[in-house]
């Protein structure tokens, strides 16, 4: 068993050949590592695990609000 998925298991997966294509399914179904490399979608096998066994999910941060009330108004 290979560390990242085949084409034909990212193929059987997205059911699309094209690599945009491809990579957009695998990101709509929350596979946020994958990437478009040299030979296509490279997605690994220990993260399509934790996906697939709900044991990952993308944490999203709030966003951090700058303190701009020690300035003067202009």
């Amino acid at each position: 068993m290979s560390l990242t998925l085949t084409e034909a298991e990212i193929v059987q997966l997205t059911g699309y050949h094209m690599p945009t294509y491809q990579l957009e399914v695998l990101r709509g179904r929350g596979f946020y590592r994958a990437v478009i490399g040299r030979s296509g979608v490279v997605l690994t096998r220990a993260h399509f695990d934790a996906i697939e066994g709900g044991k990952d999910a993308q944490v999203v941060q709030p966003r951090k609000v700058a303190n701009l009330s020690h300035l003067r108004p202009a």
